[in-house]
């Protein structure tokens, strides 16, 4: 098989002035929620690719992508031009290791994430394999304004499908609002703000967390974390905290 298939755009949904869905027919090898590959572009003459979360489910088609406009980004300035029919590389194999199949069971499972990070989540707790392996299932989305709180329809529909296993915490740290928690993720971990949310507690014993999202967040909440006794899992080392670096 070639490293690229041509694929289709079918859809190209923007949430935002820079949040956008791309959603894409073509063929790729069989993936596991929580993976990313590559799109691509010709652009003067060179192919410019970047990688790219997965947000649909394993076995569904249109693939699809979440991401942001970057200003000038040699690639996200051009995806924003896409229409439905126009054509776009797609690699043909999927890469990452932010799978459900890389970590450890546990009684609670808390997905943390910030902007388009909150992208592999959706289409992890759209399968089968979250409600199977955890009692309890946290999707934890923090963002600045109200605006980029996406694909709070998909998450309510997660929410109807899976009430009383599924809790859903939002952030908002630019703006008020009457249903999100304000700040950031570590500090509301550090003053007990989202477990008093959650009505849980987060500990070695019986929680594995999933990070992901940007740089700054990554670090601080997998050093508040270890703080409270969790760490890093490695395939040969066995802990609670598994981070996808989104950038």
């Amino acid at each position: 098989m070639s490293a690229w298939n041509v694929g289709k755009v079918v859809e190209h949904k923007q949430w935002n002035k820079t949040l956008h869905s791309l959603y894409i027919e073509s063929d790729i090898e069989p993936f596991e929620a929580g993976q990313f590959v590559k799109i691509a572009l010709e652009i003067n003459g060179e192919l410019v690719g970047r990688p790219y979360s997965l947000v649909n489910p394993p076995d569904s088609q249109p693939l699809e992508f979440f991401y942001i406009e970057i200003p000038n980004g040699p690639l996200t300035s051009h995806l924003v031009n896409l229409k439905p029919s126009d054509n776009i590389q797609v690699a043909t194999r999927a890469h990452g290791f932010l799978t459900l199949d890389e970590v450890p069971a546990a009684k609670y499972l808390w997905l943390m994430a910030t902007g388009t990070g909150v992208g592999p989540f959706l289409s992890i707790l759209m399968t089968d394999k979250p409600w199977l392996r955890y009692e309890r299932v946290i999707l934890v989305y923090a963002v600045r304004t109200l605006s980029e709180l996406s694909y709070q329809e998909r998450i309510m529909q997660i929410l109807t499908n899976h009430s009383g296993q599924f809790s859903y915490i939002p952030f908002v740290s630019r703006e008020t609002s009457d249903f999100a928690l304000t700040g950031r993720i570590p500090q509301a971990i550090s003053d007990g703000r989202l477990e008093a949310q959650a009505g849980i507690k987060i500990n070695a014993d019986n929680s594995q967390v999933m990070l992901c999202g940007n740089p700054q967040m990554l670090k601080d909440t997998s050093n508040t974390l270890i703080e409270r006794g969790l760490k890093k899992h490695r395939r040969f080392e066995p802990g609670q905290i598994t981070v996808e670096n989104y950038w």
